[in-house]
């Protein structure tokens, strides 16, 4: 499946924004959608899972709370809604989809995704 990203732009400190993942396939079978983010210099850091067709959903201590993942699997698409964004949300976005259960915390760990997107950027200015 190959996955598209959107939805990334400049905000200021407090704003919100909802990023969209559209996949060219269908989803459904797959165990984890999930949302990950880099800036440079660093790891790709996990932010967000919609795992098991978002019966669970898990998020990165930094945004619970503000964050919030959904996942239309009849629609192909995984989006993630960013309120009260701050500076240290800046990053570069990319959703990925995980085949297969892989361990119990596998959905963490970007090296168990099969396919990614290409990449949003959102930045957040104070």
């Amino acid at each position: 499946v190959q996955l598209q990203a959107s939805g990334g732009g400049l905000v200021q400190s407090g704003d919100s924004l909802r990023l969209s993942c559209a996949a060219s396939g269908r989803i459904v079978s797959y165990y984890s959608m999930a949302w990950f983010r880099q800036v440079p210099g660093k790891e790709r850091e996990f932010v967000a899972a919609a795992r098991y067709n978002a019966g669970l959903k898990n998020y990165a201590d930094s945004v619970k709370g503000r964050f919030t993942i959904s996942r239309d699997n009849a629609k192909n698409m995984v989006y993630l809604q960013m309120n009260n964004l701050k500076p240290d949300d800046t990053a570069v976005y990319y959703c990925a989809a995980q085949d297969n259960f892989k361990g119990p915390t596998s959905y963490v760990q970007p090296s168990n995704y099969n396919h990614w997107g290409q990449g949003t950027l959102v930045t957040v200015s104070s």
